[in-house]
């Protein structure tokens, strides 16, 4: 298996991890934590959010939610001062991030302009599952390490 950006960055910052692989055909996040065996809500999905309308330079977003829960806007849009996001499109999402809907991860996309948000849920778990930047691969890494590599903000927006 080529390594992706994602393994590159924490070996490079001598972080320890591991892959689980599922078939690349899967999208639903709550599968794929049951093909892994693993608890859905310790399963991260990286959602691609629009930068909120009238804020010309606003950076683009980044949202992990656990795997068995849906983004609440409101609660998104409340913790970051404005009066409502949108999610993007598929096509949006892999116009925005270069990756395909599947393989978006926040670790991937470290050197963009991103304003990434992570589920408060993930603080309950010393490691969790996020996209390995690619369809097919996950990574399970310290939830400590993901948050420090991506100046993940911590927020309470899974419903």
């Amino acid at each position: 298996m080529e390594k992706t950006i994602a393994m590159r960055l924490l070996e490079g910052k001598r972080v320890p991890y591991t892959v689980v692989t599922y078939p690349d055909t899967m999208r639903d996040a709550a599968a794929i934590a049951t093909f892994l065996q693993v608890p859905a809500g310790q399963l991260f999905k990286t959602l691609v959010v629009l930068p909120p309308e009238g804020q010309a330079r606003a950076k683009p977003i980044l949202v992990m939610v656990p795997g068995d829960r849906q983004l609440d806007s409101k609660k998104l849009a409340k913790a970051m001062g404005v009066k409502k996001v949108k999610l993007a499109t598929h096509e949006q999402a892999e116009q925005i991030t270069g990756l395909e809907v599947g393989g978006i991860s926040a670790l991937t996309l470290v050197q963009r302009p991103f304003t990434v948000y992570l589920d408060r849920s993930a603080q309950q778990y010393d490691q969790i599952y996020i996209s390995a930047g690619q369809r097919g691969l996950n990574i399970n890494l310290p939830v400590s390490a993901l948050i420090s590599l991506t100046k993940a903000r911590l927020v309470s927006v899974a419903d």
